[in-house]
């Protein structure tokens, strides 16, 4: 078991009674700082482990799950070449990124 892996950290982070939710990157196009299925695990207190992106990219995802976590909603996230007439938040690499949010469940 790699102790570092965002699936098991957050399994633990639930049993432990944590409130915790999962971003996983759903699509890439162009240049992505991380794969397809890459995931990030955060619990509500901010904690993450593992990445779905970099920078001010993955501190919005952290803030979103916080959200989620609150809500229960699952979210779906888009991110794309920082702009600030189309994200607020985006990629210096020129490619764009969706990443889901759910709240995890055991």
């Amino acid at each position: 078991m790699d102790r570092h892996d965002p699936l098991m950290i957050a399994e633990t982070w639930s049993r432990e009674g944590r409130s915790v939710a999962l971003a996983t990157v759903l699509e890439t196009w162009g240049s992505a700082p991380r794969a397809v299925g890459s995931h990030l695990a955060i619990d509500s207190e901010g904690n993450f482990e593992g990445s779905v992106s970099g920078g001010c990219v993955e501190g919005a995802v952290i803030s979103e799950a916080i959200d989620v976590i609150e809500t229960g909603t699952t979210k779906v996230l888009e991110f794309g070449v920082a702009d600030e007439t189309a994200w607020e938040v985006g990629l210096s690499c020129g490619g764009r990124i969706r990443v889901l949010v759910e709240k995890v469940t055991l």
